[in-house]
């Protein structure tokens, strides 16, 4: 029997500036973006849905509250809390810290932009058998759907950069993690930092578990993954 996914919530960092699907994401916030004729949360929250989540906290900033009105606080069977940026821009780790009342112990974390259609319990179940504060999905790109910037060997992490870059990252981060909510208690209250520092310390500190997926990731922060999210999903 695999884990219930009930009791553990879902961050998912919705609060970018969509800037590379302009002048779509002028008026409005790119989660709310038409795919396949519904807003792309939609189908996110369908997804989560499905493989057993129930709870979500959305991580918003530039035109938030558009989400909160069209979606408030239940939409396909998945309640709802916001947590809102502020006056600036937190950065994906601080929008993270930010949203820490609203979500547990611990909790998985989603891009706004990502459709990863694959079982969510496995990894939740990697994560608490790794002992580790968190935990890092990782796919065999080879620099194929977006650079890769993880060296993964032997079910390790050995290397996460995505500034630097190597002939020896084959891999990519997926763009689903799990986290306990002590990793983040470093960090001040309105600090501005980002997840990729948060897991290159974790890295460092051989703290961060690896779970490889075989399946691809689907995006829509781009007009190219868009269409191709557009075709998956019509």
């Amino acid at each position: 029997m695999s884990l219930s996914l009930e009791n553990i919530p879902v961050a998912i960092l919705a609060g970018g500036l969509a800037t590379r699907l302009r002048p779509i994401t002028e008026k409005i916030p790119k989660s709310l973006v038409p795919v396949a004729g519904r807003p792309f949360l939609s189908h996110q929250l369908e997804m989560l849905h499905a493989q057993g989540i129930r709870r979500a906290v959305l991580c918003i900033g530039f035109l938030g509250e558009i989400i909160q009105r069209e979606f408030g606080s239940e939409a396909c069977g998945i309640k709802l809390e916001y947590s809102f940026d502020g006056e600036k821009l937190l950065g994906t780790g601080g929008a993270i810290k930010r949203a820490l009342p609203k979500l547990d112990e611990e909790f998985f974390i989603l891009y706004g932009d990502s459709y990863l259609p694959i079982p969510y319990a496995p990894v939740a179940e990697a994560f608490h058998r790794s002992g580790k504060p968190g935990l890092m999905t990782v796919y065999r790109n080879e620099g194929l759907y977006d650079t890769s910037n993880v060296v993964f060997r032997e079910g390790e992490i050995v290397v996460y950069d995505k500034k630097l870059k190597s002939p020896e990252m084959k891999h990519i981060d997926y763009g689903l993690s799990l986290f306990k909510s002590s990793v983040f208690a470093a960090y001040a209250a309105d600090q501005v930092f980002d997840l990729a520092e948060v897991m290159g310390k974790l890295v460092r500190e051989k703290q961060l578990a690896g779970y490889e997926v075989s399946e691809r990731f689907y995006e829509m922060g781009s007009p190219t993954g868009l269409a191709e999210l557009e075709k998956l999903l019509a």
